[in-house]
């Protein structure tokens, strides 16, 4: 007679043959749910009960939305008034036209430069490729508030920039570069700028070349080659890359902060101050909603583009 040990281990081993593996896709799959929950979901709950809460000059600086009465009730108390201040107040109204404005510039800069470097690297001979594609990737292995640190200096009025400038005689007098909209455009590239290389690489790099040869044979000239196969093969990398700059380049709180002035006013920025400055945590708790908000409509808007365009 087996053992209540050996009776288990065999149960187990039943159990594995009987549906093992699809218990283990479904563990797969769980962890990243799982994951998502933990780290997205519920910090993301707290922030919208936070929206909803009323102000109070207490620690935490907001009232409970949820309370039991004295009947033992419990009774939600919430507050949209958050949501229509920050829809009625034009300096947050501002404040996102703004941010849309500079990720959307810095989403077409980042593309600009980005699309022939990738171009560059996927065609580059097997022993350069992963040399350059290594050259993308090299900034990720230093801090990012380091990297955006180091334009102050080379920005700067006695930076190596207006150093050259005056030794070459193009400048009389140092060049007022920092706290301008121009450095915070120049910082938004330089640090996004691996997040548009890194998926257009991967769509050119597996485009079919012998479609290219086929125009070359029909006649086609390269730039027009480039502009009807290139380019729209290429269509998933290029909205990839600017889902990856365009999100995080509308909350950017660190670049407009230390490279901008004090006149660039961008979501982020207005985020941290109501939060830290003014301790209004339900109107920055509103803010930060309404933002997701509106990056999840763009989300959604270029995923119903992209369908389209693989039906047609």
């Amino acid at each position: 007679m087996s053992s209540p040990a050996e009776r288990l281990a065999d149960g187990f081993r039943r159990l594995r043959r009987a549906g093992g593996g699809q218990l283990g896709r479904w563990f797969v799959i769980a962890l990243p749910y799982l994951w998502l929950t933990i780290f997205f979901l519920v910090p993301f709950l707290i922030v919208l009960k936070i929206a909803f809460a009323n102000i109070q000059l207490a620690m935490p600086p907001v009232e409970p939305v949820m309370i039991w009465t004295a009947d033992k009730v419990l009774q939600l108390r919430l507050h949209f008034s958050n949501f229509a201040f920050v829809f009625g107040d034009e300096l947050y109204i501002a404040a996102f036209l703004n941010s849309l404005k500079v990720a959307g510039i810095s989403t077409l800069l980042a593309l600009l430069l980005g699309y022939p470097m990738a171009y560059g690297i996927a065609r580059a001979p097997g022993a350069w490729r992963n040399i350059l594609f290594l050259l993308v990737v090299l900034p990720f292995f230093t801090s990012f508030l380091l990297r955006v640190y180091a334009w102050l200096g080379l920005l700067g009025r006695n930076g190596p920039i207006n150093d050259l400038l005056l030794a070459l005689g193009l400048r009389h007098e140092p060049l007022q570069m920092l706290q301008t909209d121009y450095a915070v455009y120049l910082g938004m590239v330089y640090s996004y700028l691996p997040f548009m290389v890194l998926p257009l690489y991967s769509a050119i790099e597996k485009l079919d070349l012998t479609l290219l040869e086929a125009a070359a044979d029909l006649g086609c000239r390269p730039t027009k080659a480039f502009f009807t196969i290139t380019l729209p093969l290429t269509q998933e990398g290029i909205f990839a890359g600017c889902l990856l700059v365009f999100i995080p380049a509308v909350g950017e709180y660190v670049i407009p902060a230390l490279l901008g002035g004090p006149d660039t006013l961008m979501i982020g920025r207005v985020v941290w101050d109501e939060f830290f400055g003014n301790r209004d945590w339900p109107v920055a708790s509103a803010l930060a909603i309404v933002l997701l908000a509106i990056l999840s409509g763009f989300v959604l808007l270029l995923q119903r583009v992209q369908a389209r365009e693989r039906e047609a």
